[in-house]
């Protein structure tokens, strides 16, 4: 059990940057917001899953929505208390604590904030361990958690209840639908789940990981030592490409930010490119040439994270432009992802490409996401 700090946020947004795999949303806009809420006086705790009784009743806080408009189109502050009081009130009885719906980007911000505003404790776990762009991509839904009863709410105030949906893709459909007429960005509070369900299939510890590893980056930087190094120090994984992003295509389509990159290789990787395509969050990368991918390096379910050459700093979707110098790492997934049904939801032919074999990349006991 911990009570966060403003130099947590600070390592915490940094790691979940890192593990977003491009997606969550703005990390610095995630961790202003939280540090604000800091100096208002509010705290919150972070729990242990083992701490938490079989009975509670939990719900998980997290933005919804296209990072690229997240961006622009500020929250007004007021949401986190909004989602979880609709949520109460629906129910009829109170949430006893707050969780984590995926630990990548602002996203690892959002219960933080909720928990920190609301007086309720957070739960030290998530449901990814990384970053998804969908509803069902969860280690919840994977394994038959329900989706409702769920809140929604946006910055105007608009609050909309789900009191029954069939599946987890039923959800992420009528969701997103409304997400996109609410401007594409909104709060959600789902779904309500017992301690029991949340200690059996959660990803354990990925606040502590994100503020590890962004700590490791935070001293590498300071002693001038490799962040890349340092990462993959605490998460496992290796560096895949080093080199200068010289083409991106991305559209907001539908509420996510979708398209691809390609990176012309530099150093030890001169010659070679590397094509990347998104949804959100990176999903495949291939080594090739110029005009043509070539053979698969890394892929979705496991991370494929981009780091800024210079500084360490995660890269996300929105942030991707011409000139960037970057490197890239591939990181181990949880092993919740690695199951044949789990495969099913969140492997590349999830994602439109099932030409795409996924090939784990191979762990470490004891290191990286659990």
């Amino acid at each position: 059990m911990w009570n966060l700090t403003e130099a947590d946020v600070d390592a915490i947004a940094m790691g979940a940057g890192i593990l977003g795999t491009g997606g969550g949303g703005s990390p610095y806009l995630g961790g202003l917001r939280m540090k604000q809420v800091l100096r208002q006086g509010h705290s919150v705790q972070i729990i242990p899953l083992e701490e938490v009784a079989d009975e509670a009743a939990i719900c998980e806080v997290g933005w919804m929505g296209a990072p690229t408009v997240g961006v622009e189109k500020l929250p007004n502050g007021d949401e986190s208390l909004a989602v979880i009081d609709a949520l109460e009130k629906y129910i009829g009885r109170t949430i006893d604590a707050i969780a984590c719906a995926e630990v990548g980007g602002a996203n690892s911000m959002a219960p933080l904030e909720a928990g920190a505003l609301s007086g309720k404790p957070v739960v030290d776990g998530d449901a990814m361990g990384r970053a998804f762009p969908e509803m069902q991509m969860s280690t919840l839904f994977i394994n038959g958690v329900a989706t409702t009863p769920a809140a929604m709410v946006d910055e105007k105030g608009n609050c909309i209840i789900f009191g029954n949906m069939i599946t987890s893709h039923a959800f992420e459909k009528f969701a997103r639908d409304l997400c996109v007429q609410m401007g594409c960005t909104s709060l959600i509070a789902a779904p309500v789940m017992s301690g029991a369900e949340v200690k059996a299939h959660s990803v354990p510890r990925t606040l502590t990981l994100a503020r590890n590893l962004g700590q490791a980056v935070l001293d590498a930087r300071a002693k001038k030592k490799s962040f890349v190094d340092a990462v993959l120090n605490v998460t496992g994984g290796k560096e895949i490409f080093s080199g200068k992003l010289v083409d991106v295509q991305r559209r907001t389509i539908a509420g996510f930010a979708r398209g691809s990159m390609l990176v012309e290789g530099l150093g030890s990787y001169r010659s070679e490119f590397m094509h990347i395509a998104f949804q959100n969050e990176n999903l495949v990368a291939w080594k090739g040439d110029r005009d043509t991918r070539g053979e698969v390096v890394a892929s979705v379910p496991d991370l494929i994270c981009m780091l800024e050459s210079d500084t360490g700093e995660p890269i996300t979707t929105e942030q991707l432009r011409y000139g960037l110098r970057v490197n890239i790492l591939a990181v181990p997934c949880t092993d919740k992802f690695r199951t044949e049904k789990a495969l099913k939801v969140v492997g590349p032919a999830a994602f439109g490409y099932p030409e795409v074999v996924f090939e784990p990349l191979p762990k470490t006991p004891g290191q990286g996401i659990e």
